[in-house]
């Protein structure tokens, strides 16, 4: 087989109608766990705590497993993850679209792999894989041990900074509508499309920017223990000068983009 045969055939398996309904289960997936971290968020910010939980990935797949059927939803969570993975790898390996699109593919490709082996790891072998602020702290230490290390981290700092003012830029100008099939919505869920998508990609913006700078800040001060992942991010918010109504009106931006990925999963294009 060619390479041309075997590109047809990676094409019709990423076109088959079994992954585009498998993908949409996992953006389905996706919303539930960033409507978990929002609620985690909101409850640190109106000073009630988290239940002990991280307010990140880690800690909405915790509450998961611990409702009725709650193996069933991870299971559930598993599939619809891998689905995503393998969609976003095609894209990345085989799609057609610019150089920018195929790299945003590359990175959600990573990133919707390490939620699935986190959810096959915690399934499998009862394993929940550890917090992102251990994780964040632990790959910081690894990359500084490197050659030019401190340097290397800086630039993943500025790297967080860019991608946040990308997701701020793609809000405020709607450009995450060209994903959806909006000649398809109802005029009221277009309307409602807007303003959730404009509301949680300007929250993700402010969070991947201020984990940046906490970076940064471990690269010039050759400390891995100033990186922070999603939950001390978040809890760095309530510490800013606008205190906890940063952190609220942040974690209500991820509650509605929540709803969003609902949107996406009945309309996205795949």
């Amino acid at each position: 087989m060619n390479s041309a045969q075997v590109e047809g055939a990676a094409r019709r398996a990423a076109n088959s109608q079994t992954l585009d309904r498998l993908a949409r289960l996992g953006m389905v997936c996706r919303g539930v766990l960033y409507g978990l971290i929002g609620f985690l968020s909101l409850q640190i910010a109106l000073g009630r705590g988290s239940g002990g939980k991280e307010a990140d990935k880690t800690g909405a797949i915790e509450m998961v497993e611990q409702q009725p059927f709650g193996q069933v939803m991870l299971w559930l969570m598993a599939v619809g993850f891998a689905a995503l993975t393998l969609w976003q790898l095609s894209e990345a390996v085989i799609g057609r679209g610019r150089t920018k699109d195929r790299v945003e593919s590359g990175a959600r490709t990573a990133v919707y792999g390490l939620v699935t082996a986190t959810l096959l790891g915690l399934l499998l072998r009862g394993d929940h894989g550890g917090s992102t602020d251990q994780h964040s702290q632990d790959l910081t230490a690894a990359l500084m041990k490197l050659p030019g290390g401190q340097l290397l981290v800086g630039l993943i700092g500025l790297g967080l900074i860019g991608l946040g003012a990308y997701w701020v830029h793609k809000g405020w100008k709607k450009r995450f509508l060209e994903d959806l099939r909006t000649g398809e919505m109802p005029p009221q869920a277009l309307s409602l499309a807007r303003r959730l998508g404009l509301a949680g990609y300007l929250a993700r913006g402010v969070i991947a920017a201020a984990a940046g700078v906490f970076v940064i800040q471990a690269a010039v001060t050759y400390d891995a223990d100033k990186a922070k992942g999603i939950d001390s991010t978040l809890r760095s918010l309530a510490e800013t000068p606008a205190g906890p109504w940063l952190l609220g009106i942040v974690a209500l931006g991820l509650l509605l983009f929540a709803v969003y990925c609902f949107f996406e999963a009945r309309w996205h294009r795949i």
